[in-house]
Order: C-alpha cells, then sequence, then structure tokens
C-alpha cells in the first residue's frame, strides 16, 4: 500500500490516480495522518503543495520517523521538503515555473535512469535547491538542460526519491515509466 500525504493541493488527487495504477492508495491530509496506515504502508508519497519546507513540520516529523524504513517518494513540495530535512537550503527562484515544459537530463548520479537520457516534464515551481548541496547519501539525479537547477535526487541507501517536477502532470511525458521505475526500485 502506497500512502499519500496531501498538502492540500490541487494536484493531489492527480497523484492518487497514478499510483493508483501501480498499488493500493491512501490519502490523507497532512493534519491527519491515520498513524495505523503510514506505518503499515509500503511507501509513502509526500505530495506536492503551497509555501515551503518549514509550513509543514509534522511531514519533516514523519519524513524523519520513516526515511530508511519505508521507500519515500517527493513530488515538489515533497521534493523541496525531502532536501529541507537533509541540511539543504530552498530558496525562491529568480523565475517561476507554473505550467511550463521542460526538458530534464539524467546526471550520472542516477542509479535507476540511463545517463543522460532526456525526459520532457511538467514543471510548476517557485523554489529551488540552493547548491552547491552536499550530502553523503542524497544525489542529484536529474537537472534542466536549459538552466542546470536540480530537478530529481535518490538516496538509494535510504531508499528516498524526490522530483521537482510533476510526474502525473500531462506536460511530463513518459511520468507513468518514472514512477514505475521508482517503485520498482
Amino acid at each position: 500500500m502506497i500512502y499519500i500525504i496531501d498538502h492540500q493541493d490541487s494536484f493531489t488527487w492527480n497523484v492518487v490516480h497514478q499510483f493508483s495504477k501501480f498499488d493500493k492508495v491512501y490519502c490523507s491530509n497532512y493534519f491527519e495522518i491515520n498513524n495505523q496506515k503510514i506505518t503499515k504502508a509500503d511507501a509513502i508519497v509526500l505530495s506536492p503543495g503551497p509555501g515551503s519546507p518549514k509550513d509543514y513540520p509534522l511531514t519533516s516529523k514523519i519524513y524523519k520517523a520513516f526515511r530508511g524504513k519505508k521507500k519515500i517518494i517527493g513530488i515538489c513540495l515533497g521534493y523541496e521538503q525531502i532536501l529541507f530535512n537533509e541540511n539543504g537550503k530552498i530558496v525562491q527562484q529568480r523565475n517561476i515555473f507554473h505550467g511550463y515544459q521542460s526538458n530534464v537530463k539524467v546526471t550520472n548520479e542516477s542509479k535507476i535512469f540511463k545517463k543522460n537520457k532526456i525526459f520532457k516534464v511538467g514543471r510548476y515551481h517557485s523554489l529551488k535547491l540552493h547548491e552547491p548541496f552536499q550530502s553523503q547519501n542524497v544525489k542529484v539525479t536529474m537537472r534542466c538542460a536549459k538552466t542546470n537547477i536540480a530537478m530529481a535526487v535518490e538516496d538509494r541507501v535510504r531508499n528516498v526519491y524526490g522530483f521537482q517536477f510533476h510526474p502525473e502532470s500531462f506536460l511530463t511525458e513518459n511520468g507513468n515509466f518514472i514512477i514505475k521505475k521508482i517503485l520498482s526500485a
């Protein structure tokens, strides 16, 4: 079962529908966590949402409690939440990407996707990871082909994955392929 934490975002139910293609899904608001279900879940998905990671201290607590114990996947705000909890600095971008399609390129740090593979992805974000970012386990695995902004991370040691883009968006080509590869990793 996949437990999706909803950060009250309009995209969350698109995420639910996408993940439902691969396993049973349970979704709840971030302030109404079902402890019994989240403990039994095989994977936890941190949904997109408004604001910044510091606005969701309960999600940070959940991430820290289950990191390394369950597969964790972060999308947009969820991606930022992962990096925030790994001592990354999340900052405002100069340009806001709401409803943009961009090419992202897989880096040689990815253990799941083929190096230099290009994906067309849907972006809906105004925040980004400030770099340089140093982590022993969390590696930047995709970057915007035009701006070089970090767009995905993998932590294969603790089974954590994050995307700044929206794999469930119609603007993301091969979104189901991306999610299937992560779920089977």
